[in-house]
């Protein structure tokens, strides 16, 4: 076992008594001097002598307590001072944390003893030897760090570990700082990453920095030397970030500022490729990443690269354009041949019948693809012979194939149109032939409008029913309320307009027109039950029988309890007004019972006049049997003659008040 520091007291007493007795033999005769010379003046000199009041003895009087058990005298606080620095003196001053060289004095199975020039020596563990190459031997020279000068069990605790680390530490600071490349040992593997050992310091290497590529495995690394550089350091918790992935990217960028250096617009290069996206694909010229955008793979319509591309595939390609400033390089495959446009077959011609796929579909019409690079248009109005309008993203499809006229070719801007309809004759051109005047077809019902409805009576060919041309008898708000779109309805060729492609259609006018014998079955006066299906602030619209429908003004409503007609109640009324060339029947209810009420009255007024002319025959009567009048026949005459010219009267008022009976309006 190494000498502990207890051992400092004895040796610290030898070293002071050494001292002293040096110091008493040569202060021996000055000594005696001075005694013999106080002695003769304490003869000489008598001082004055004062009574000292006497204390009692007590048995340790005569004890000296500057001495200590071995008879040696206490020193002074000075003298203590003095002594200390005489002993610190001989011993090397080392502190916590200092880095200091030592020697392997021996060896145990578990530890060695190495020698600082401390008062006492140090035990070092042999796991922190592993490095050294056949061991630690003794006599090696060690750099270690001072960890505790003394510890609880006042052992010195040396540490060669930490001081390696604490080395490494400046050596890493110092790279980070120049940029230095540094060789270092993956020792394992981590969450995110591997552990590198540089110079005896363990450091992060983070997945992503790795490789250029990503990495997966990670444990195909452990065990490797590789070559890294300090890309982060934390000084608080002394952690540091390595890198691998630098030194390639470093590489590249020399290799690309090569390849950038001989760029040329126009030039071929060769490349492999290493990424496809939806937009292009990636390839690695040599250190260098060029982009061949998916327009510039084939002068044919591709959805995307991968039909024609894969990875890792070698091919050469022409480079379009670069940027020294971003490092980027736009490359070409497609233009390493000739436009197909510049090869186009010579008998090519307009009027010629072309089969081509459909590649593009827009709202105007649809590109059909004649061969890769060559595109036609096929115009919205160039589909059908129909003045329909049609939706190209409803007619067509991608992929399906067309045969199609050429109608216009210029090779010059590269730019043809196609038509489909003119695959087929035109049928507006005998359109009186097969669709005259008068005729009845079955058509089917393609759109609807508010204002009428659309039919298709053949390819190419249809025309309008107008909404007032549905019905004989009602009338609609929107053509919905009487068909439906893929509807079959039966039509008559009204009129026909060759110029402006369209027919005008009449569906009622398949029937005789109803209103000419209904005109005696409503006419004005006639009463009919009807159901009020519509009603507003204008007026009501009446449900009358044979289909047809009449309409009730608002005031022709009223009953005679006060109250009004409502919607969905059935109820008599009476036709004020019948149109056939307007088909229009306006009806009344209030009418009824107004008309009720008038012709009571005629009946009372009839009766009144009825009894006025009997009274007046019995006047004349009796006048022309009376042959002789006398005062007293005068008398009664003349009362009769009063009350008959009062009953007149009467009448006559009651006329002028009832007036005649309102009229319909």
């Amino acid at each position: 076992m190494p000498p502990r520091s207890k051992n400092r007291g004895y040796i610290m007493s030898f070293i002071i008594n050494k001292q002293l007795n040096a110091e008493e033999q040569e202060a021996t005769g000055a000594n005696a001097t001075e005694v013999e010379t106080a002695s003769t003046n304490e003869t000489i000199a008598q001082p004055e002598v004062k009574p000292v009041q006497e204390t009692p003895e007590t048995a340790h009087d005569d004890f000296d307590w500057s001495r200590d058990k071995r008879n040696v005298t206490a020193y002074s606080s000075e003298e203590k001072e003095k002594y200390n620095k005489v002993y610190e003196g001989t011993f090397k001053q080392i502190n916590d944390g200092e880095m200091i060289m030592a020697t392997v004095e021996s060896l145990t199975k578990t530890d060695a003893v190495v020698n600082i020039g401390f008062k006492s020596d140090g035990l070092i563990s042999l796991n922190e030897f592993r490095d050294i190459a056949g061991g630690v031997k003794v006599g090696d020279v060690v750099e270690v760090m001072v960890v505790e000068k003394e510890d609880r069990e006042g052992n010195l605790n040396l540490s060669r570990r930490s001081a390696r680390i604490a080395r490494a530490w400046e050596r890493i600071v110092e790279i980070n700082k120049t940029g230095e490349i540094v060789t270092g040992l993956v020792t394992s593997k981590t969450k995110g990453g591997l552990i590198v050992d540089i110079f005896g310091m363990e450091t992060f290497l983070p997945g992503s920095q790795i490789d250029v590529k990503p990495v997966t495995d990670y444990d195909q690394f452990v065990g490797k030397t590789m070559e890294f550089k300090v890309v982060k350091i934390n000084e608080a918790i002394k952690n540091a970030v390595v890198s691998h992935k630098a030194l390639i990217e470093s590489d590249i960028e020399a290799q690309r500022a090569e390849i950038i250096g001989k760029l040329e617009k126009g030039q071929v290069l060769e490349g492999t490729i290493k990424n496809i996206t939806d937009f292009g694909a990636f390839l690695d010229l040599g250190g260098l990443d060029g982009l061949l955008y998916i327009t510039d793979i084939s002068w044919g319509r591709i959805n995307h690269p991968s039909e024609v591309l894969k990875l890792d595939q070698k091919l050469n390609v022409v480079v379009l354009d670069f940027d020294d400033d971003k490092k980027r390089i736009s490359l070409g495959l497609k233009q390493l041949t000739p436009h197909p446009w510049d090869t186009l077959a010579e008998n090519l011609k307009e009027g010629e019948i072309v089969k081509g796929k459909v590649v593009n579909i827009e709202d105007y019409g649809a590109f059909l693809e004649i061969m890769p690079g060559v595109e036609g248009l096929v115009h919205v109005s160039e589909i059908t012979w129909a003045n329909t309008p049609i939706n190209a993203k409803e007619f067509f499809k991608l992929g399906d194939e067309y045969e199609a006229k050429v109608v216009t070719l210029d090779k010059e801007t590269r730019k043809m149109s196609l038509s489909i309809k003119q695959m087929t004759e035109d049928p507006w051109s005998t359109i009186e032939n097969r669709f005259p005047e008068n005729s009845r077809h079955t058509g089917v019902v393609k759109n609807i409008t508010p204002y009428g409805v659309f039919v298709e009576l053949a390819t190419g060919i249809g025309g309008m029913i107008h909404i007032s041309d549905l019905s004989w008898l009602k009338r609609f708000n929107n053509p919905n309320e009487y068909t439906k779109v893929g509807n079959e309805i039966e039509v008559i060729i009204l009129n026909i307009d060759k110029e402006g492609r369209k027919l005008q259609l009449g569906h009622k006018q398949i029937e005789e027109d109803p209103w000419n014998s209904l005109e005696t079955v409503f006419s004005e006066g006639s009463i009919h039950e009807g159901t009020v299906i519509k009603k507003d602030d204008k007026g009501a619209v009446v449900q009358l029988p044979y289909g047809l429908e009449g309409f009730a003004p608002a005031r022709h409503l009223a009953k005679e309890d006060g109250k009004t007609i409502m919607a969905d109640e059935i109820a008599n009324f009476m036709v004020i007004e019948f149109d056939r060339n307007d088909k229009r029947i306006v009806l009344s209810h209030t009418r009824l019972w107004e008309q009720e009420k008038e012709e009571e009255k005629q009946i009372q007024m009839k009766e009144k006049r009825a009894e006025a002319e009997s009274t007046k025959k019995a006047v004349k009567n009796i006048q022309s049997k009376v042959e002789k009048s006398t005062l007293g026949d005068l008398g009664v005459l003349a009362g009769l003659k009063a009350k008959l010219e009062s009953g007149e009267a009467e009448d006559a008022k009651k006329e002028e008040g009832t007036g005649d009976a309102p009229t319909a309006e």
